[in-house]
């Protein structure tokens, strides 16, 4: 599938849109002129917001800025899931907030929304549960809500920066690796061994020309992405109590203890940690 930009329609009597949409069995790979402000609470999911492609476990908050390519949050989430999705003009803000000197460490945000910007700790909790309350309220408490809630992400330090620049959809436009196919096609195989031999001749590409876009296209290399999209899907089956060992040849791994180190490598603990952390035993006394 090739980026797609999504046309958004916003109410004409409201500055903003708030929905709760479900594409989980759907690739949307996709960008618009809009600002968008994204939550999903879920046991695990991916993110892929420009170039930066990282996962989350438990919740995502998330702002992204005009034009930004990104993945829709929910895609390939096997759990019970909750997303909801804010969306207003980009030329709202440059008119109501840019020229307010109260609201300047709003409009800074907003620039930096272009890097795509995930929030944590308590400026998440604060913020979903405005998010959540926002859309029982009258238009106007409404709109004072989302103007809390910007404020809040602005002044919050609680906050990590997915890109190092700003990842301009003409980039990708450009671009002839069609993710969606390289996403199915590791998906489908990740569990046995993924071929970048066979990846790269689905896109029409030979090898060493898909590993050059792959890479410009990430920032990783695609050995990386198989290897980070099996520890992805590990966490889900770990959270969802499966033992270590199981865990480590149902993603593909023939080695438990390269497994351990893997993981750790890119989760910063080990599967162990990882699960007793996450897991909520609900065993009966």
């Amino acid at each position: 599938m090739k980026i797609i930009k999504e046309e958004i329609v916003i109410d004409p009597m409201h500055s903003f849109k708030i929905f709760s949409p479900r594409l989980r069995n759907y690739f949307y790979w996709h960008y618009h002129p809009e600002i968008e402000l994204v939550f999903v609470e879920a046991t695990h999911g991916i993110r892929h917001v420009g170039k930066n492609i990282s996962d989350f476990v438990g919740s995502d908050l998330v702002l992204i800025g005009p034009n930004v390519p990104h993945l829709n949050f929910d895609y390939g989430i096997q759990t019970d899931y909750h997303q909801i999705v804010v969306q207003f003009h980009e030329d709202f803000l440059e008119n109501n907030i840019v020229h307010v000197p109260e609201f300047r460490t709003m409009a800074t945000l907003m620039k930096e929304a272009s890097l795509g910007l995930s929030f944590y700790g308590k400026t998440k909790e604060r913020v979903v549960s405005k998010l959540k309350d926002i859309n029982r309220k009258d238009r106007f408490s409404s709109l004072m809500d989302l103007m809390g809630i910007l404020q809040v992400l602005a002044n919050s330090p609680e906050v990590e920066r997915l890109n190092r620049e700003d990842t301009s959809v003409k980039f990708y436009l450009k671009d002839k690796v069609r993710m969606g196919t390289v996403y199915n096609y590791i998906h489908e195989n990740y569990d046995k061994r993924p071929n970048v031999n066979e990846v790269a001749k689905l896109v029409h590409l030979g090898t060493p020309s898909f590993c050059r876009y792959f890479k410009q296209q990430t920032d990783i290399t695609f050995t990386e992405f198989v290897n980070r999209y099996r520890i992805n899907q590990a966490k889900t089956l770990l959270i969802q109590d499966g033992p270590v060992s199981e865990v480590c040849y149902r993603v593909g791994y023939g080695s438990i203890s390269y497994f351990n180190k893997l993981f750790k490598q890119i989760q910063g603990e080990t599967p162990t940690e990882f699960k007793k952390r996450n897991v909520k035993k609900t065993r009966k006394p």
